[in-house]
């Protein structure tokens, strides 16, 4: 197997990062951090009609581009290199892999459109106060009076909850769980901010109070939906997580270069380069877990919910090993707020918990080791 990106794949690569590093320096995510919404409006639309990001994963006859789970995930990576501010990871990601993997025609044609063009924001709500990412968790109830739907209960932690334009709201009605659109401005729809660790990445707690919502057609049970999206989404926030680790990374590398105590760079002291030589080595691993597990998506294999939780598991802790010992390697004026290293560990740990932390991880992986053997045969 390939693990390598084709040469179309690293120009994409190049391209979002130089415009990334025009669009996105440190001064402008410390400035998006403190605004309301959290990112720039106009800079969403640039990023789906300039560079087409949005619309990476959605098919031409939607006004995408057609690529799939490796292309987006070249995209995270450099997303996550550059702590951008902006729903990438719930709209374009999240919510887009819902509507494509439903069998809602009507929705898809609806709403894909102006999602890939950067035109709207759509996110997914699934966890509730309990915080758990499984079918147990979902207490919010759906009923269904005189051909329409009511929703009732809270939904938290919800990625970018506050600014989407739409909320795809997972509930439970009484023929089991379903998907429902919700949009943002609803009756009855209470939207508010959480104040969280990672400024970068904003969210909020929704409150329902006999909400009409659109029950989106699916196959089967909704659950299945959502398993499916929380395994794409898992192997694309891994993605990401390596692009925060390798920028770390290589930002540790820097500073030891040009550090200097006792006459010497640091990073000619034995016992940073061993550190340091540790995290490469991690890094690199954990890229290679995620592009296999991309690779897996690709293929939709029957293995991906396994994959998807290793990688998920393996780059979360990397992620979070490499941030930290960024801000070690950095000393002192590595734990100031003027300094961008705590920015990127609060990123990490965030995106550790996300969508499950790596012991959840470890233990679904270990459900389904029975039932799949990882890159063989069942």
């Amino acid at each position: 197997m390939d693990f390598a990106f084709s040469e179309e794949q690293e120009e994409l690569r190049r391209t979002v990062r130089a415009f990334l590093a025009d669009t996105s320096p440190e001064t402008e995510v410390r400035r998006l951090m403190e605004t309301p919404e959290g990112f720039d409006r106009a800079l969403w639309r640039r990023m789906g009609t300039e560079l087409g990001l949005q619309g990476l994963a959605v098919p031409e006859e939607y006004g995408g581009a057609g690529c799939g789970p490796v292309e987006v995930g070249a995209v995270m990576e450099e997303t996550g290199r550059a702590l951008l501010c902006a729903p990438f990871l719930s709209s374009a990601v999240l919510a887009t892999t819902a509507l494509l993997r439903s069998a809602d025609e009507e929705a898809r044609r609806r709403l894909l459109p102006g999602l890939a063009a950067g035109e709207l924001v759509a996110t997914l709500a699934l966890t509730e106060d309990s915080a758990r990412w499984d079918a147990a968790g979902v207490a919010l109830d759906a009923r269904e009076t005189e051909g329409t739907w009511l929703l009732d209960g809270h939904k938290t932690f919800v990625l970018d909850g506050a600014a989407a334009d739409v909320v795809l709201t997972v509930a439970r009605a009484a023929d089991g769980i379903g998907v429902f659109l919700v949009e943002g401005d609803a009756p009855g729809l209470t939207r508010t901010p959480l104040p969280t660790l990672d400024p970068t990445r904003r969210q909020a707690r929704l409150d329902y109070h006999d909400v009409p919502a659109q029950r989106l057609r699916t196959h089967g049970d909704g659950w299945e939906l959502v398993a499916q999206v929380l395994d794409r989404v898992a192997v694309a926030l891994a993605a990401e997580q390596v692009g925060v680790a390798s920028r770390a990374l290589e930002t540790a590398v820097e500073y030891a270069k040009v550090r200097h105590q006792f006459g010497r760079p640091i990073g000619s002291f034995q016992a940073v380069k061993h550190l340091l030589a540790d995290v490469l080595l991690e890094v690199e691993s954990a890229r290679a877990a995620a592009h296999y597990a991309l690779l897996a998506a690709e293929a939709d294999s029957a293995e991906l919910p396994a994959v998807a939780s290793l990688a998920k598991a393996f780059c979360s802790d990397t992620c979070l090993r490499a941030t930290s010992q960024n801000i070690q390697v950095h000393g002192g004026i590595g734990f100031t707020w003027e300094h961008p290293a705590h920015l990127y560990l609060k990123r990490a740990k965030t995106s550790q918990l996300l969508f499950g932390d790596s012991a959840y991880h470890r233990e679904l992986l270990a459900r389904h080791i029975d039932t799949v053997t990882v890159g063989g045969a069942a």
